[in-house]
């Protein structure tokens, strides 16, 4: 194979810049980003499937089978989903000690279903004809997308100094802003015909 060729002395050729090392922190923020995302799609779908049945006594009817769904007996599955959208937000454009805030009330708040889907899990006792694998899938999905939702919070938490926030290249505008090039003036000037060098 042909070696490339060793750059010339006066090569305007720059090395290029090492993608693992330019944005430092990037991938943490994006996986935090995700986990959210699952998160709050687990606990809404948590929300809309059976949670819990029982038998109830409907006069002539008799013992009816009642079922209800996680948003009906779990009314604390939607808000959390919302707040983990919300948090996508949040853990994107915060920075700093707001951002690790976040972090903590998203590690709270991921904790919080996921305790309630291990509390009122039941797996024996439940009446003929309960749609036992849904609801079991319910919890489930409680317990996943809350575990996801704290993943999330603990990233920001431990990561969220080396995370990247939106805007974060507009916050110091002059910072990349090129020196002035002292000898443009005089270029100027003799490109309208004056003569720099004249006093006066």
């Amino acid at each position: 194979m042909p070696e490339s060729e060793p750059d010339q002395p006066g090569s305007t050729r720059k090395p290029r810049p090492d993608s693992g090392h330019r944005r430092p922190g990037a991938r943490q923020l994006w996986a935090a980003v995700a986990a959210l995302a699952l998160g709050s799609a687990a606990l809404w779908g948590a929300s809309r499937i059976a949670w819990s049945a029982e038998l109830r006594e409907e006069g002539v009817r008799g013992a009816v089978l009642h079922i209800a769904t996680g948003g009906e007996r779990a009314a604390l599955l939607t808000p959390f989903a919302l707040l983990a959208v919300a948090g996508i937000a949040g853990v994107v454009a915060a920075r700093g000690v707001l951002r690790r805030v976040l972090g903590g009330v998203l590690v709270l708040a991921g904790l919080v279903p996921s305790w309630e889907a291990v509390r009122t899990v039941r797996f024996t006792g439940l009446p003929e004809g309960a749609p036992v694998a849904q609801m079991l899938a319910g919890h489930g999905l409680a317990l996943v997308g809350g575990l996801l939702i704290a993943a999330a919070g603990a990233l920001a938490l431990v990561a969220g100094a080396r995370m990247p926030a939106l805007g974060a290249r507009y916050s110091a505008p002059a910072a990349g802003k090129p020196a002035p090039d002292p000898d443009r003036g005089l270029w100027d000037a003799l490109s309208e015909g004056d003569d720099p060098t004249r006093g006066g």
